[in-house]
């Protein structure tokens, strides 16, 4: 058997394979709620054969949302249809991820087909929140307002809230979102946090929001499901995010709990050009963290070729290995990559409905 179609295991949770969806957003909600595009979207991949299936960035507020049309759990009412998914989601194998997030200052923006850029106030846009009152720039140039020590604690209260709904709605997998520029990455990266209380300046004061948010996740989430993170691992600029520094923030994480760590990377500003972009150019990163820390991790960034996902698990450089624009390319990646690896349970990574047709060409 190929090593990315083994099990894994990750506390009382059984993923069937290696092969993950990663959080994709899909700009389609009103007001938070999933809707059929989200249902059909996410339960393909499962019907596909993927282990384990991530809902897209989740904002624990409405104030969190990237835009006014991004998945949200912010309501009571949000509940009911993502149990919906969920259900179907481990009724075809796979089990059910979700992603909580908070966009800060790279809130009140367009779709990415409308612009991608912030929303003037008088078309429905809002004030931003950040830990210091410094705009991302190029297309989002809105100066967010720089977050109160209250609001620190109401935030942080939001995402634990979103966590016992996304509990309530029968997921499995949470995951919390430290990347790409959002709230909790520009906390920690000096580039946009400017603060000079204890939540900036120093390592240990940067890093404060993530830990705190994250150990309050941590007393809610159930001990016996996997609660991980997904971090910008380095800004790819200096006076950035370090490699270095994410290897000790993870120990710090891994003491308050962190199950498995999604690694990720980048994005905290608009004008980075160094970015060594190329099939699975993280996988190297996320060996060393998994090396470093002891954390189990998932790693993804263009990795298409079934070989290059097969070496990355076998050669123990990564536990998971997390597919997005290929997944949307081809739904049903899992079962051909099992085909040209060989792999003899090629035949029963698809539902019965589809597998039978296909056992009979």
């Amino acid at each position: 058997m190929a090593s990315l179609f083994s099990e894994f295991r990750l506390k009382d949770v059984v993923l069937r394979n290696r092969v993950a969806v990663s959080p994709m957003c899909q700009y389609s909600s009103d007001d938070g709620f999933p809707n059929d595009w989200h249902f059909v979207h996410l339960g393909s991949r499962a019907v596909g054969g993927a282990g384990l299936v991530m809902v897209e960035a989740t904002a624990v507020s409405r104030e969190g949302r990237i835009s006014p049309a991004d998945s949200g759990i912010y309501l009571d009412d949000h509940v009911q249809p993502f149990a919906k998914i969920a259900q179907f989601l481990q009724q075809y194998g796979a089990v059910p991820g979700i992603q909580l997030a908070h966009a800060g200052r790279k809130a009140s923006a367009h779709k990415p087909w409308e612009g991608d850029n912030h929303i003037d106030s008088d078309q429905g846009g809002w004030d931003t929140l950040a830990p210091s009152a410094v705009a991302f720039g190029g297309n989002l140039p809105k100066v967010p307002r720089a977050m109160s020590v209250e609001d620190i604690g109401r935030i942080q209260n939001e995402f634990v809230a979103a966590a016992k709904r996304a509990l309530a709605a029968g997921f499995e997998w949470l995951e919390l979102h430290f990347a790409h520029g959002y709230l909790a990455h520009e906390f920690f990266s000096p580039l946009a946090n400017h603060r000079t209380d204890h939540y900036g300046g120093t390592f240990e004061n940067r890093i404060r929001f993530l830990v705190e948010t994250f150990a309050a996740v941590r007393k809610v989430w159930p001990e016996r499901f996997p609660l991980t993170a997904r971090l910008s691992v380095t800004d790819w600029i200096e006076g950035g995010v370090t490699v270095e520094e994410s290897v000790e923030l993870v120990r710090r994480l891994k003491s308050a709990g962190l199950d498995l760590l999604d690694v990720s990377q980048g994005f905290i500003t608009p004008d980075i050009s160094v970015i060594p972009w190329g099939p699975g150019f993280m996988i190297p990163i996320a060996s060393r963290i998994r090396r470093e820390t002891g954390v189990p991790t998932a790693v993804g960034w263009l990795i298409a070729d079934p070989q290059q996902a097969e070496d990355a698990v076998r050669d123990q450089h990564t536990d998971l290995v997390m597919l997005a624009r290929e997944l949307l390319r081809d739904p049903y990646w899992p079962y051909h990559a099992a085909l040209k690896l060989g792999d003899d349970t090629a035949a029963s990574i698809l539902p019965v409905q589809y597998a039978r047709a296909v056992r009979q060409r």
